[in-house]
């Protein structure tokens, strides 16, 4: 057996005859003491695994889950290549995990299997598209167990299971088990249902997330969605993110403070900062004067190139404030450093991180925003005064569930592409008498993502 990333060698220590390889040198020590008949590599595991000639009959473990933006340099581009030439393309924006599964299965002999305790994103995330695809192609079995209570509580990453076998067969289905609460067991659990891949790829964009949900509801959705008066956000508005501003306390003034600097108005433009701001339905001349009168800081320093710039705006870019948000990242990468670009008036804006459910505002009063909210403008006026007044229906909501992703903390999180891939029915696609369906559904995905917990 080996395990490609075997920390202080909890897996290595119940298998007789294993090899793990550990780049933490204290963790490969604490393993050689833990599991003295196992052979310890200490360094890099794709390293490793490009000169070996070792071939395993099983690997098992929990790979290191390292988000793409620590997981970089040479460790990255020898993990990618390294997988590139065993069939799986990965993005840049892949997080290490992924990769650690393929270059582990490229190590075992015909036959062979391997079980892996795996992050929840499994479900969700772009970069497990390749991976499953290279899981289904090179097993002739691949089971993923989607365990809705946490495996370790203390985490705020969920984790699912991975078990594949039959190495250099090929899978017909991908089997899903779905349990409330992992309990330990000797064989794999059976599978609630096994999943068309071609429906995995076609209708639900390579997600598992959809199949957490009864048949019933899936069939309701996807009938929906091949109506041809179904469409997407992106179908009649463009989403974006708002603006960065470089150095968000020193670009934002409360009003207190923008009369006791003496800055024009016109160098002020009213923003919504974050999310926790927004009201339930729009944003009014009302909303931004109550801003206003709570002092909040709401007023972007909005400055364009080659302005010309008076005393008091001049005085405040040359204070101690003014000196220390210029050697920022983002403000001493551009010219000038006290010019936020970007900055944009959206018809709507789309709450980025959200709790019950995604909120979208429409923007009366013409504010900007920060890129801690969506920013939605309207393309096909026409389309959307006729579909988004169902923003606020439980199919479109679900639609949030599923296009969206499950944050830490029982957040939902809708990225720019997720949020352009919510799915508005044509009138009359669904049937009130699904609604309350619809409305258990929604609740079940909250339940997933230890919203209603």
């Amino acid at each position: 057996m080996i395990d490609p990333s075997c920390g202080d060698g909890e897996f290595l220590a119940l298998h007789r005859n294993s090899v793990g390889i550990e780049q933490n040198p204290i963790s490969a020590h604490r393993a050689i003491e833990r599991a003295p008949g196992a052979l310890v590599h200490e360094g890099d595991f794709f390293t490793w695994a490009t000169e070996t000639g070792e071939r395993f009959e099983c690997a098992a473990g929990n790979p290191p889950f390292i988000r793409y933006q620590i997981f970089k340099g040479e460790t990255r581009r020898r993990a990618l290549d390294l997988c590139l030439d065993l069939g799986a393309r990965f993005s840049g924006l892949s997080s290490s995990w992924a990769p650690f599964l393929v270059a582990t299965a490229g190590l075992l002999k015909r036959g062979g299997r391997m079980a892996f305790v795996v992050p929840a994103e499994i479900g969700h995330a772009p970069y497990a598209a390749p991976l499953l695809d290279y899981l289904v192609a090179c097993f002739a079995k691949v089971q993923i167990v989607a365990v809705r209570k946490k495996l370790f509580p203390a985490l705020s990453e969920d984790c699912w299971l991975l078990y594949a076998e039959g190495f250099g067969g090929e899978a017909e289905t991908i089997d899903l088990t779905v349990v409330e609460t992992f309990v330990p067991a000797k064989t794999p659990p059976k599978a609630t249902l096994k999943i068309d891949l071609e429906e995995w790829r076609t209708v639900w964009n390579r997600r598992l997330r959809p199949y957490l949900l009864p048949a019933s509801v899936r069939g309701i959705y996807a009938s929906a969605l091949s109506d041809s008066g179904t469409h997407r956000l992106a179908d009649f508005a463009t989403v974006g993110i708002g603006y960065i501003s470089g150095d968000n306390r020193f670009f934002h003034l409360r009003p207190s403070d923008a009369e006791r600097l003496r800055i024009p108005a016109t160098f002020l433009q009213p923003a919504l900062r974050n999310g926790r701001a927004m009201p339930a339905k729009q944003i009014t001349k009302v909303t931004v004067e109550a801003w206003k009168r709570n002092d909040d800081p709401v007023l972007l320093l909005r400055l364009q190139r080659g302005q010309e710039l008076p005393a008091a705006v001049l005085d405040y870019l040359d204070s101690s404030a003014g000196r220390e948000a210029r050697q920022g990242y983002k403000c001493r990468n551009r010219a000038p450093w006290y010019v936020v670009p970007d900055v944009q008036i959206p018809d709507y804006v789309m709450s980025y991180m959200s709790g019950r459910s995604a909120n979208l505002v429409a923007n009366v009063a013409g504010i900007s925003c920060t890129n801690s909210v969506h920013s939605i403008r309207i393309r096909d006026r026409k389309l959307a005064d006729a579909l988004l007044p169902q923003w606020s229906s439980p199919f479109v909501r679900l639609s949030c569930e599923l296009e969206g992703h499950a944050l830490g903390g029982g957040m939902l999180k809708l990225e720019p592409r997720e949020a352009g891939r919510i799915a508005f029915p044509a009138i009359g696609a669904v049937a009130k008498a699904h609604h309350d369906e619809l409305e258990d559904a929604v609740v079940s995905m909250q339940r997933w993502r230890h919203y209603a917990d």
